[in-house]
């Protein structure tokens, strides 16, 4: 079982869980600029990114292989329409989201971890890489929604998570 990575997963939900429910509506909704995402919107990418993972996991962990598109991640806040809705219900939500992919991860059997994956026209990665991945990618725009001074580098950007 990949415990390693559940546990990198688990250690970012309950590390941020506490900043995010401390953002108040009003800062949630506030668009730092024409055209940027707000805070409501940076968490919804978040939820969506979960979605488009979840499938990945599990499909690498049943199947020899992985092929998947990437997904237009502007098109899906959009749609989502998470600016209207209640802070607080984006914040469960993405909580409890991830709390699921994280049992779904602590049950991918060790060897899957070297599942290859391909994520749009993406390089092929593994099962692990896509999880780490993922990982990495959430903390990032987590020291975003929180307007951390450093805000952890995200290289994997181009696989569309």
């Amino acid at each position: 079982m990949p415990i390693q990575q559940a546990l990198a997963l688990e250690s970012a939900i309950d590390r941020e869980i506490a900043s995010l429910r401390e953002i108040t509506e009003p800062e949630s909704t506030a668009k730092p600029a024409p055209g940027a995402w707000s805070k409501k919107e940076e968490l919804g990418h978040l939820i969506d990114s979960a979605a488009n993972n979840h499938v990945r996991f599990v499909r690498a962990t049943i199947e020899p292989e992985f092929r998947g598109p990437g997904y237009q991640q502007d098109e899906w806040v959009r749609l989502h329409g998470y600016q209207g809705m209640a802070w607080t219900d984006i914040v469960d939500f993405w909580r409890h989201y991830n709390d699921f992919l994280m049992g779904v991860v602590r049950r991918i059997p060790e060897e899957k971890l070297l599942t290859p994956c391909v994520v749009g026209e993406s390089a092929p990665v593994t099962l692990k890489f896509l999880i780490e991945d993922y990982v990495l990618h959430m903390q990032h725009h987590l020291d975003h929604i929180l307007e951390r001074e450093t805000i952890r580098a995200y290289p994997g950007a181009a696989l569309g998570v």
